[in-house]
């Protein structure tokens, strides 16, 4: 039964692609201020907590105490079956108004950016319908692009390019679309998909100058050229970068 409670907040609050120095000042300020900080794990078959520690759970414990961290299952990475990921929303959002009402602040860890590609965005939905009044707020994080850009030395816009950010989960096609543009292409989310990515880049003219990433700033880092892309699956939270042809030297692009 949704109640009012005018005075609770939960706030989303961007954690970073994975190296815990990657994390802003305000964002660890939000996580030590909270009064509790959830986490979210992935759901095992059963629905229940499958015990391997998030990345967003690794990267807040460098900075609060394991007893203020809560993890709170989330069937993530779920597309096939709707009903299971709707349950599983809702089955958090449950949990997470239920600590609020408890605590009155929560923060919510996410990789990367709470407003990019999120599952703080839909948790913030259910809670707001639970908990009538509660303020949300979110902490902007680094986001994977970023990250990947400084390691490979990929620069991401140049002048007036355009930049533009897909999740491969939408489909190869999307990306292709996408890469027949102008501007930068970034795809999340394509491992599993590697093979058409590559294929997608070869048939666009832009694998020469690409380059993947996964697990930025952790200790199985792996940064590749887009060239060497073959058929083997990647991890799922892999991230592309695909700059245009740039030519005109210094400022060409102004």
């Amino acid at each position: 039964m949704p109640d009012v409670m005018s005075n609770s907040k939960l706030i989303g609050v961007g954690v970073g692609p994975g190296d815990p120095e990657l994390v802003t000042v305000k964002g660890v300020n939000a996580l030590r201020a909270a009064e509790v900080v959830v986490v979210p794990v992935m759901a095992a078959a059963d629905g229940q907590d499958g015990g391997e520690p998030g990345r967003a759970e690794a990267t807040v414990l460098h900075y609060v105490s394991r007893e203020k961290v809560v993890r709170v299952v989330f069937a993530l990475n779920e597309r096939a079956d709707r009903a299971r990921r709707e349950a599983a929303w809702d089955a958090a959002g449950e949990r997470v108004a239920r600590l609020l009402r408890e605590h009155g602040t929560v923060a919510f860890a996410t990789i990367g950016d709470p407003n990019v590609y999120s599952t703080f965005t839909y948790l913030a939905q259910t809670v707001a319908e639970l908990v009538p009044g509660t303020a949300v707020e979110t902490v902007p994080g680094i986001t994977a692009m970023q990250d990947l850009a400084a390691r490979s030395g990929a620069v991401l816009t140049e002048g007036t390019e355009p930049l533009t950010l897909v999740p491969v989960t939408a489909g190869s096609a999307v990306l292709k679309d996408a890469l027949a543009g102008p501007g930068t292409v970034v795809a999340y989310k394509f491992g599993r998909q590697s093979a058409e990515v590559a294929e997608a880049l070869r048939e666009t003219g832009r694998i020469g100058d690409a380059v993947w990433g996964s697990a930025l700033g952790l200790a199985e880092e792996s940064i590749r050229p887009a060239g060497e892309l073959g058929g083997e699956p990647l991890p799922y939270l892999s991230t592309l970068i695909a700059p245009p042809r740039r030519e005109g030297g210094r400022g060409g692009k102004l």
